[in-house]
């Protein structure tokens, strides 16, 4: 959360509301929060998020878009990943904007809205991208038959259309409930709700996560342990061209690099935040709050590094995109290099020239002559 409301217990007393708190730091006579590191983590934060992941995620886009055409089914899944976290990156520079200048948000209430979207829909939508890459690496693997005779680039666009049609349709709630309001002369704009609807925005949240992050986080797990298992007897089943050491690797990078984002960025959010609404719900110690809320500020700019992160997954474990990256910008190096050559060889040609034109001065009034 990122407002007065987010550290005001909903226990206060009449005189003391929400909309006549002093400061964002103070919730009742014995509790306060003390929230100015958020001035600067999240500012800088999403500021190094933005620059990063928007190079990575337009080198990435450039590449699938006009270097790796055809896709097979990993482009596929890969594509709509860096897009899902392309449009995110776009959003962020409000946010910059929004806590560098202290929780005052300009940009009216549709912006607001947008914003809010934007951050779960890349959330969500990585988490099911990210699952749909390792199911399809499970069957690679551990069938790998069936994968090449039943699972095809358009099957992926199937599915990576179904995924954002879900994700969509199970966030549209939260366009509803997220939304701003005054505080003195700053307008504030909710991560989740006002405060007379955390109650049901909290039931809403719990069923968005277990459908959208749990789910799928216990089908990966499911998968990475029966594909270890496969990886580790490669004898039992799996065809020699499935043994080849260049696939294992391959998919030991996947399941090392999901892995770290999954426990990086996506679990930590998920339970800081699951904690925090709990202990607000049941109105826990000031003390107890303090701290989970403190924690839950710190793993939002980690969930919003898989935009920065995803890249590296294509990189180290996508088929093709490492060899049509290097070839592609070894071509970029080459050209400047000979432009480069080019133009120092002009150079050189006309600095020959006014030498000698300097050294002969009795030639060029003859010639002029002439």
């Amino acid at each position: 959360m990122d407002s007065v409301f987010d550290h005001i217990p909903r226990n206060l007393s009449p005189p003391f509301t929400a909309l006549s708190a002093p400061s964002p730091e103070v919730t009742n006579d014995s509790c306060r929060f003390k929230e100015d590191f958020k001035y600067i983590l999240l500012p800088v934060s999403y500021a190094l998020v933005f620059v990063v992941g928007l190079l990575l995620n337009s080198v990435a886009l450039w590449l699938f878009l006009a270097k790796m055409r055809p896709w097979n089914t990993s482009a596929v899944y890969m594509f709509h990943l860096a897009l899902s976290d392309t449009l995110y990156v776009l959003s962020l520079p409000m946010l910059v904007y929004y806590y560098g200048n202290r929780n005052d948000w300009p940009f009216g209430v549709a912006a607001c809205k947008i914003v809010r979207f934007l951050f779960y829909t890349n959330l969500y939508c990585s988490i099911l991208f990210l699952t749909c890459i390792s199911v399809h690496r499970y069957l690679g693997i551990c069938h790998p038959l069936r994968s090449r005779t039943l699972v095809k680039p358009r099957h992926a666009h199937l599915v990576c259309g179904l995924v954002w049609v879900t994700v969509t349709i199970c966030l549209v709630p939260n366009l509803i409930f997220v939304t701003t309001s005054q505080r003195d002369n700053d307008t504030l704009c909710h991560d989740t709700t006002s405060p007379e609807d955390f109650d049901n925005y909290v039931t809403y949240s719990s069923v968005v996560m277990v459908l959208l992050f749990g789910v799928p986080f216990l089908v990966i797990m499911v998968c990475y342990c029966l594909m270890a298992r496969a990886l580790c007897r490669p004898r039992q089943g799996l065809r020699h061209s499935q043994q080849g050491a260049s696939t294992r690797k391959k998919s030991i990078k996947l399941i090392v690099i999901v892995l770290v984002v999954f426990f990086l960025c996506f679990v930590p959010f998920h339970v800081t935040r699951t904690l925090y609404y709990t202990f607000r719900v049941l109105d826990a110690d000031c003390r107890l709050l303090n701290i989970v809320n403190f924690t839950y500020k710190i793993t939002r700019p980690l969930a919003s590094a898989n935009s920065c992160i995803d890249p590296i997954l294509y990189f180290l474990a996508g088929d093709h995109y490492r060899s049509k990256f290097i070839k592609a910008f070894n071509r970029q190096f080459r050209n400047a290099r000979s432009a480069a050559y080019v133009q120092t060889a002009s150079n050189q040609k006309q600095d020959l020239a006014v030498v000698y034109q300097n050294s002969h001065p009795k030639d060029q009034t003859e010639s002029e002559r002439g």
